[in-house]
């Protein structure tokens, strides 16, 4: 049995290319426009444990600033402050 698999064998629970695939999932969460990020998400999403986190965590960070910012633009150092202060308190 594979180590980076959780016990029932679903989901990864540590992900090789953390860096890469977050970046990659903020893209999409974005509305980049990346090829086939239907499926790219769906994969992710259903495959690994830390993707899932990570992107569900981004997708509620971006609806509360969304809603609590009078729906303005958000300024990236104040996402990526939020971000450091969210990893920092894992």
């Amino acid at each position: 049995m594979d180590k980076n698999l959780s016990s029932a064998g679903e989901k990864k629970t540590n992900c090789s290319e953390q860096s890469k695939c977050f970046q990659l999932l903020e893209s999409i969460l974005d509305g980049e426009n990346i090829p086939d990020s239907d499926k790219i998400l769906k994969e992710k999403l259903e495959k690994c444990e830390p993707c899932y986190r990570h992107f569900h965590l981004e997708m509620a960070i971006k609806e509360l600033l969304k809603t609590k910012c009078c729906h303005q633009i958000t300024p990236q150092d104040l996402l990526d402050n939020i971000r450091k202060k969210v990893e920092e308190a894992k």
